[in-house]
């Protein structure tokens, strides 16, 4: 049964959202300044000018560093929303039951206040249906694409403030840097789901909707 949300403030209501946008921005600013710092001693010690707050923002060094979480990030959400429909881990609390189906299996019916797809049926809903793990590899996607921008375009401001030519973006492809970044960063993210999913078989937080009961057995799967 969906919540009244009158019943709530608004800040409770979104609490969550809030405070991870909060802690996203801040962090963010606070990558900004010191980005910006760090590409400007590079360039000085290269025998170049230190650049603008406002032009470094448009820098490939704060869009390849961007970019390059994000995507990861996007990923791994994506292909863990996508593979939990599938694969099990028994005891986990971010795995399905090991046989039968459950709630988020049903079959989806219209009624008054499903969302709208729902009620048109047809592709729509077929799309609906799987919306959440589209819209995350479009985000990784279109990351991806950030990054390799940005990291092509900071590699070649390195290479003018070296004295050797710009590499096309092809050229730029086929050379381990950006390579490097975009591995190292999704292994960090394969690794912390499998963590996640792994440890909750063994340990509890109460009150996380993340965690199984405390009183749970080990080998109890799903929350």
């Amino acid at each position: 049964m969906a919540e009244d949300p009158k019943k709530y403030s608004w800040f409770y209501r979104n609490s969550l959202t809030i405070v991870f946008l909060t802690l996203f921005i801040g962090t963010l600013i606070a990558q900004a300044i010191t980005g910006h710092k760090e590409l400007n001693e590079e360039i000085l010690d290269k025998g170049g000018k230190e650049i603008s707050f406002g032009l470094y923002l448009k820098s490939g060094h704060f869009l390849s560093s961007t970019f390059e979480n994000f995507q990861s990030e996007f990923l791994q959400m994506g292909m863990y929303v996508l593979l939990t429909v599938f694969l099990r881990q028994i005891g986990s609390a971010e795995s399905k039951s090991m046989e039968g189906e459950e709630e988020v299996d049903r079959t989806p019916k219209p009624h008054k206040n499903a969302p709208w797809a729902v009620n048109k049926g047809g592709w729509i809903l077929r799309l609906f249906s799987s919306s959440l793990s589209i819209a995350f590899f479009l985000l990784f996607l279109l990351s991806w694409g950030g990054h390799l921008y940005g990291s092509w375009q900071d590699h070649n401001l390195m290479q003018l403030l070296e004295h050797k030519p710009k590499d096309n973006l092809l050229t730029f492809l086929a050379e381990p840097t950006f390579w490097f970044e975009t591995f190292q960063n999704w292994q960090s993210e394969f690794l912390s789901v499998a963590s996640i999913v792994y440890l909750t078989i063994y340990l509890r937080q109460k009150g996380s909707p993340e965690s199984k009961p405390v009183d749970a057995p080990n080998m109890e799967t799903g929350k």
